[in-house]
């Protein structure tokens, strides 16, 4: 596990210069050069004030002019650089990390990801990223400029007066020491933020897709309670970690100001002293004391903001990593036989076994019945057959080939599932339909009418948009349209999980008597509704109780037995 996170780490992290190195590079040879080319705003104050002074063998206007004018070219040349490249990285690095991300979170188990909080997600790729692109992307040009001003402004002044220079060391002792420690708050200040930015974000979506629930229970006053708290603990954190960065700049301005005056005093005094010491050469140390000065103040804020961003990255390769689908590599293009398990048997981790020494052929083209009473184990199966769960005893066999064997990619097109509850996107029934692939209009046509989808679409048309989780539609309307993608995809087998539970009885009765009319597809629903109508129409039925299959035959076998499932039949009735 944390080889793979070590792994995805550097993946994400490789991605910010992919295709955007050449990009990269310019970016930071506009850096160098803006860096380099500050000294020379200090070197012509300094030539001017000597020339002014009359200092011997200073520079003439006419000369300082001409190197004024070179000066301006270059800057404005690299400026017209840095304008064109570093913009330009960020945005391909950016883009690049998003996709990296949404590539890798495509290739997660279909069931591990839904016992995941998706707002780490969410978070990741909005306040985790804004942190990112600030403290990794543009500081790593921020914390390179500021090295350059720090030892280029050390040279320049040692080339013109080492005695200077050493008070200038002295100087800065206290504001390096203090510019550590309040830097070295920011990083856990960051994952904090991230941390709370995750925890409101999960409420927030928790009430939103539960708003429904909060009204008929009249419990906005709590819900509102509880949101208002979960903001108040991510804007705190947020005002902590403005406060440590104010008290960063305050520290970093106030020791620039008492080295720059205790420099200009100091160069005073030696060239009233006569140690050969110019006014030209003190302003040049003045002005120096800039690049000495602000990156002590930023430059450990920087690494520390490096630090939190590379953090931040790791997080995000942790939920990555987690249940990471690799499957296997055979490619299965069709069902040929049967579906085969071979005493099966699973438990969620070390609870009483869910599902014990499960054997059964689920034959092609065949349509099945799954009934039981709650908690026996049924969608556990479907789970199973589906290839989301892998620590299972037992073999599950897709005609001879065991699951295990079968890529996802490869499995997912064989199998599909109807849940109780589909999913609908903002989109428009089309959209919805093929899943934003393209499929000619005679298929769709195809799948419309054995979807019996004929009717809305004469009604609204297959642009007409669904609205957000498909709240223009029926409960009703929405299954069809999961039939209709099932049978668009063309999987040869349907699990059906308990799909019509929250219909009316009309409706679901129409939904499994389509579903059982579709051939060449082996389907296998797992149901509460025991309608004699539909039940007498399976291939099979199959019983389970506490884990295990107790009876399996057709209705009128069942019923003759007179065992578990006449008892569950005569019950709902």
């Amino acid at each position: 596990m944390k080889s793979d996170v070590e792994k995805l780490k550097k993946v994400l992290t490789r991605t910010f210069y992919e295709h955007n190195r050449m990009t990269f590079i310019l970016a930071l040879i506009s850096t160098i050069l803006n860096s380099i080319l500050f000294f020379g705003i200090s070197l012509i104050i300094r030539e001017m004030a000597d020339t002014i002074s009359g200092v011997e063998h200073s520079k003439s206007l006419g000369e300082i002019a001409v190197f004024i004018l070179l000066f301006l070219g270059l800057v404005f040349g690299s400026y017209i650089m840095d304008y064109v490249s570093k913009p330009r990285f960020i945005f391909t690095a950016v883009k690049n990390y998003k996709n990296c991300v949404l590539h890798k979170l495509m290739e997660k188990n279909i069931l591990s990801f839904g016992n995941e909080n998706t707002s780490v997600y969410i978070s990741a790729l909005s306040n985790d990223l804004e942190v990112i692109e600030t403290g990794y992307l543009e500081g790593q040009f921020q914390i390179i400029s500021n090295v350059i001003s720090f030892v280029g402004a050390f040279a320049l002044m040692s080339f013109y007066s080492p005695l200077l220079t050493g008070i200038v060391v002295l100087l800065t002792i206290v504001p390096i020491t203090a510019s550590i420690f309040t830097g070295n708050k920011l990083e856990p200040i960051e994952r904090h933020v991230s941390e709370e930015n995750i925890k409101f974000s999960s409420v927030l979506k928790d009430v939103l897709n539960g708003f429904s629930v909060v009204k008929s229970f009249q419990a906005e006053r709590e819900i509102l309670r509880l949101l208002k708290g979960k903001n108040q603990e991510l804007e705190q954190s947020k005002l902590a970690r403005r406060k440590v960065k104010i008290l960063v700049g305050m520290i970093g301005m106030t020791a620039s100001l008492f080295a720059q005056f205790g420099v200009f005093f100091a160069g005073v005094w030696m060239v009233v002293k006569e140690y050969a010491m110019t006014a030209g050469t003190v302003i040049l140390f003045v002005n120096l004391m800039n690049f000495i000065v602000s990156p002590i103040g930023e430059i450990w804020q920087l690494v520390a903001s490096r630090r939190a961003a590379k953090g931040l990255i790791q997080k995000m390769a942790e939920a990555l990593a987690e249940h990471h689908d690799l499957g296997g590599k055979l490619e299965l293009e069709e069902l040929k036989s049967a579906i085969s398990l071979e005493h099966v048997s699973f438990r969620y981790e070390e609870n009483t076994e869910v599902l014990h020494d499960i054997t059964l052929r689920l034959e092609k083209g065949k349509s099945y019945a799954i009934v039981g009473s709650s908690g026996c184990g049924k969608s556990t199966l479907l789970n199973l057959l589906l290839g989301g769960m892998e620590d299972y005893r037992g073999s599950i066999f897709f005609d001879a080939y065991n699951i295990k064997e079968i890529s996802k990619d490869s499995l997912y097109h064989l199998v599909s599932m109807i849940q109780q509850n589909v999913f609908v996107f903002d989109a428009t029934i089309r959209e919805n339909i093929t899943m934003y692939k393209e499929f000619s209009d005679s298929k769709i046509q195809d799948v419309l009418q054995l979807a019996k989808l004929e009717a809305l679409i004469k009604e609204k048309g297959q642009l007409y948009k669904c609205g957000e989780n498909g709240c223009g539609l029926s409960g009703g309307e929405k299954q069809r349209i999961s039939i209709a993608r099932s049978l668009l995809k063309h999987a040869s087998v349907l699990l059906v999980d308990e799909a019509t539970a929250s219909l009316d009885r009309k409706s679901a009765y129409e939904i499994v008597s389509d579903i059982l009319e579709i051939r060449d597809v082996t389907r296998v629903v797992v149901t509460h509704s025991l309608e004699e109508a539909l039940l007498k129409r399976y291939d099979q039925i199959i019983t389970m109780k506490d884990g295990r299959i107790v009876e399996q035959g057709k209705f009128e076998e069942l019923m003759e037995k007179r065992e578990y499932f006449y008892a569950l039949y005569t019950v709902a009735k």
